[in-house]
């Protein structure tokens, strides 16, 4: 055997004893390859005390627009970090985009995290001044009683993918196939005043 030849029989033979070892990287139920993959577009602000995190409006389907006059529901995940028990009790939007409703203040005790909108949305953009078709942002003002004013930029994702079973704004979508010439998408001003609950 030449000396080439030995070295390829040594590099074959390191390379069959390793090949179990990486197959095993790849395969099963729980490999990292056999699981879908969705980069999410919702959002993630920490601040005084308050995480928000998954924050996003839920738009219309693909392909249709929610329209001048409809609704968004919000959805988002609170945790409050602080020491104190803290209450989300106002969101505040620019009147150009639409209307703030929140029925009744979040209670946040410390430490304890708090979903929005599951199982039933509850904080609602409502009287949207333009349609929305999703890949929009609207910047919000979220009032804690304690940790103060939390500004965010919430996406409007639209109902597809892990998003296509969330429930719509109550009463409905208001959605319809969007026209010809598709219309800009909102954005509120950087200081939108908020809401008091109702």
């Amino acid at each position: 055997m030449t000396r080439n030849s030995r070295r390829w029989a040594i590099a074959a033979a390191a390379f069959l004893a390793a090949a179990p070892v990486l197959a095993g990287c790849g395969t099963g139920e729980d490999a990292n390859t056999s699981k879908p993959y969705h980069p999410t577009e919702a959002v993630t602000v920490r601040q005084n005390g308050i995480d928000i995190s998954q924050a996003f409006f839920l738009g219309p389907e693909p392909g249709s627009k929610i329209q001048a006059g409809g609704a968004i529901p919000l959805y988002m995940s609170l945790v409050n970090s602080a020491r104190t028990a803290d209450q989300l009790v106002g969101v505040g939007i620019d009147p150009a985009v639409g209307t703030a409703k929140i029925p009744a203040p979040v209670e946040l005790k410390t430490g304890q995290g708090v979903r929005i909108g599951t199982p039933t949305p509850t904080i609602v953009v409502e009287g949207l001044k333009q349609p929305l078709g999703g890949g929009e942002s609207i910047k919000i003002q979220l009032q804690f009683a304690n940790a103060g004013i939390i500004p965010v930029t919430v996406p409007v994702i639209t109902r597809s993918r892990e998003f296509a079973t969330l429930a719509p704004a109550p009463g409905g979508d208001q959605s319809s196939t969007p026209s010809a010439s598709p219309s800009e998408g909102a954005t509120a001003s950087p200081s939108p005043s908020p809401s008091t609950t109702e």
